[in-house]
């Protein structure tokens, strides 16, 4: 398995659990001598309320923007250069594949929660990573059932 990644993407919701998750990609990096990037997509204020509010959401999609970049490198400055920690904005899971296709990433590790069945083995955003990458993912199990 010596050096059959090159470049791991690690995406987190910011949460909790984004530790265990980072935890994972950077043992395969490690392992593989591989290039490590964190990121973490924002979906866009409009996406969020259709569209309809009739004001200027850009300051408040920058304060997000800014909380969201302090609260990734909180999670990520002791193991990932700041240059390879991203905060961008869009639907999750094509921010992803976009990124993982312009920067020749070959393993996406997400978090998955454990749920009852293989439907709910995922959560939405990890299977459209899932189902639309060019490359491996793995699914780290997340969330109070992987505790037991």
């Amino acid at each position: 398995m010596s050096n059959e990644y090159r470049h791991v993407l690690v995406a987190v919701d910011l949460t909790k659990d984004s530790h265990k998750i980072l935890e994972r990609a950077l043992q395969i990096a490690d392992r593989n001598h591989a290039k490590l990037s964190i990121i973490h997509t924002l979906e866009p204020l409009g996406f969020a309320y259709g569209g309809d509010i009739p004001m200027d959401l850009t300051s408040i999609q920058d304060q997000l923007d800014e909380h969201a970049k302090q609260r990734l490198g909180e999670i990520a400055d002791a193991h990932v250069a700041k240059d390879d920690q991203h905060v961008v904005v869009g639907m999750p899971d094509t921010e992803i594949h976009r990124f993982a296709e312009d920067n020749g990433v070959d393993l996406i590790v997400v978090g998955s929660h454990g749920r009852h069945g293989f439907a709910l083995l995922l959560g939405s955003t990890s299977t459209g990573v899932l189902h639309g990458a060019q490359c491996d993912v793995l699914a780290v199990r997340v969330g109070k059932e992987s505790e037991e």
